[in-house]
């Protein structure tokens, strides 16, 4: 105990999470390839949406119909993500998927938003890592800049404002923004153009 009543903290154990088996041999030899595949991806010019959708499918993505993944959108583990039908994911969106990430139809995940569904334990001296699933239902918008956090599930149609910190579900039809994001408003029904 520290003078303040609080118990003193253990040490960390840096050693112990690095020795920890987090990813078996062919997870990591996919990866390789996948790392090694990348520039086919980065370097794509952007209307060749086909191609893109072609390659994550190659290394295990669920991707849907009608997908546009800009080609510098960083995708960790693609094996781990879905996508549904007719969505976008915008320029520079990291989709840091160590854990499943899927992303419903008709979504929106705007340029530099970042989906983590990776953290590590901070309760354990060796900080494990988790592999959290992150859920982001039909109609959504990720708007630019926000951050998901792993364990997070995405509301239908719940819009996540510009540069945002969603570290709890966020409801259906719901706004939220801020750091922590917190509720905002309610989403107004859609208009027909």
């Amino acid at each position: 105990m520290t003078g303040s009543g609080v118990p003193a903290p253990a040490a960390l154990d840096i050693t112990a999470n690095r020795r920890a088996r987090k990813w078996s041999r062919g997870e990591l030899f996919a990866r390789a390839i996948w790392g090694l595949c990348q520039p086919a991806f980065r370097w794509s010019p952007r209307p060749l949406w086909g191609w893109r959708r072609f390659l994550l499918r190659l290394f295990g993505a669920r991707i849907g119909r009608g997908v546009h993944i800009h080609p510098s959108v960083n995708i960790a583990i693609p094996w781990n993500v879905v996508v549904g039908d007719f969505t976008s994911i915008g320029d520079r969106a990291n989709l840091y998927s160590l854990g499943p990430i899927t992303v419903g139809a008709n979504t929106t995940v705007s340029q530099g938003a970042h989906l983590c569904a990776g953290t590590h334990d901070h309760t354990r001296a060796d900080l494990p890592l988790v592999k959290s699933p992150i859920c982001i239902e039909d109609g959504v918008w990720i708007c630019a800049d926000a951050f998901v956090g792993p364990g997070v599930t995405v509301g239908s149609h719940a819009i996540v404002a510009a540069r945002a910190a969603l570290m709890a579900d966020a409801p259906p039809w719901m706004i939220v923004g801020g750091v922590p994001a917190k509720v905002i408003q309610a989403r107004p029904p859609l208009a027909n153009p």
